[in-house]
């Protein structure tokens, strides 16, 4: 892997998840209680020994930027390792970037400075557990000029992604983005092949490709422009999904919009996780929050009990006579006597008073939900004050409606 260059693609404005995005990138929101979902594609990195690593980042691009700085201090630079980040650098254009492509062209010179024998393009939106390893072995193995990942998806969702169609050998000999009608994988009716954007290029082709899109008036995408053209003219094959969460199902989820969010961190507190956080082998890292351990206080029989069961707990938290059930508490929330939080998300020092219920909900990052408060219950009436999402998720920003602690968005 010392010849290969990760470029994580971490600029996307994340306008599904708003307001989650409000004042952060989309890579850098909160998740399953300490990370953040940049880790987790950083993770697979460092675990699969891609050591190179540049980070393209655009919109709202601060606290992601301090928190790669701070969590992501452990590669050798002397040895030739770093993660860096790089703002959109105005060298070709006076355009920020017009799509996936085109920040990859607006940034060959760094990328070329590293000399990489290939390029490995990631997402910094996903949630997943992959070794980039065997996908790059497989794209020498091949003497292919790109390789993408892929992954089954039933035929019905297939509109949502990049669908391949692939010969005997994985050739790929068709890709459509987002398709109207999906194309089935051979020999299966109700499955596609769709790609998880997740690209091995060589460095020549790379850079060639992306070149060539500039001079076009095209969308500057992988899915719509690139990668359809090069499949008539170089050798591109599918590298099918190899799962690194060791269970029966492949897990790969795109956290892109609210309910999809809501729903991967409820995939963390059953208590046979869909995706495992507690694998050795395959750890996941962010940075250590620094905060004393969690705190569960009163136990009065009839009266107030301090619990949170099948749930996820951050170091800091304290719950204090309220009952938690099915929910994720990032570190340093409060949970006040009497209350009641259930299958709901709540970040970085929020706190519920005495006697709120909260039910399906995402609390932003210091939100104070003061005594007597009732959120998830009756969606018409929540849906005055805050944002309610197609699957019924209450999401509750900092508004003038709530006292909220003195803690920065970030």
């Amino acid at each position: 892997m010392k010849e290969v260059l990760a470029v994580l693609m971490a600029g996307g404005a994340g306008e599904r998840l708003h307001p989650l995005t409000k004042n952060r990138a989309k890579p850098a929101v909160p998740f399953g209680g300490i990370y953040r979902i940049v880790d987790f594609t950083l993770s697979n990195c460092v675990n699969s020994k891609c050591y190179r690593i540049v980070v393209l980042v655009q919109y709202k691009s601060l606290s992601l930027a301090r928190h790669i700085r701070a969590a992501w201090n452990v590669l050798h630079t002397e040895l030739g390792e770093f993660i860096e980040v790089i703002p959109p650098q105005l060298r070709v254009s006076s355009n920020w970037y017009l799509g996936t492509a085109d920040s990859i062209y607006q940034n060959l010179y760094s990328i070329e400075r590293e000399n990489p024998k290939e390029v490995l393009i990631l997402s910094g939106d996903h949630i997943y557990k992959m070794d980039y390893q065997k996908m790059v072995s497989f794209h020498r193995e091949t003497e292919a000029d790109l390789t993408v990942a892929a992954i089954e998806t039933p035929i019905t969702d297939g509109h949502r992604f990049g669908i391949l169609e692939i010969d005997s050998s994985a050739r790929v000999t068709g890709f459509e983005e987002k398709p109207e009608k999906p194309k089935p994988f051979p020999g299966n009716p109700d499955v596609a092949l769709a790609s998880m954007g997740i690209y091995v290029f060589n460095m020549d082709v790379l850079k060639q490709a992306v070149e060539e899109d500039a001079e076009r008036s095209t969308s500057h995408d992988f899915g719509k422009d690139v990668i359809p053209r090069l499949v008539g003219t170089h050798k591109v094959f599918a590298h099918n999904f190899l799962d690194e969460n060791k269970k029966q199902a492949k897990y790969w989820r795109d956290v892109g919009t609210i309910d999809a969010y809501w729903a991967a961190n409820m995939d963390l507190v059953d208590v046979d996780p869909l995706f495992n956080l507690y694998d050795r082998d395959w750890p996941m890292r962010t940075q250590p929050p620094m905060a004393p351990p969690a705190k569960f206080v009163f136990a009065q029989e009839g009266k107030r009990f301090g619990v949170a069961v099948d749930s996820i707990v951050g170091p800091g938290c304290i719950v204090s006579g309220g009952i938690v059930k099915r929910s994720v508490l990032s570190p340093e929330v409060r949970i006040h006597s009497y209350s009641h939080v259930e299958e709901s998300i709540l970040m970085h020092r929020a706190s519920v008073g005495r006697h709120a219920r909260i039910r399906r909900a995402i609390v932003e990052k210091g939100v104070h939900i003061p005594a007597n408060t009732v959120i998830g219950y009756d969606l018409r009436e929540d849906s005055k004050r805050f944002r309610v999402t197609p699957g019924g998720i209450v999401v509750v920003e900092k508004i003038d409606s709530f006292t909220s602690t003195s803690v920065p968005a970030k």
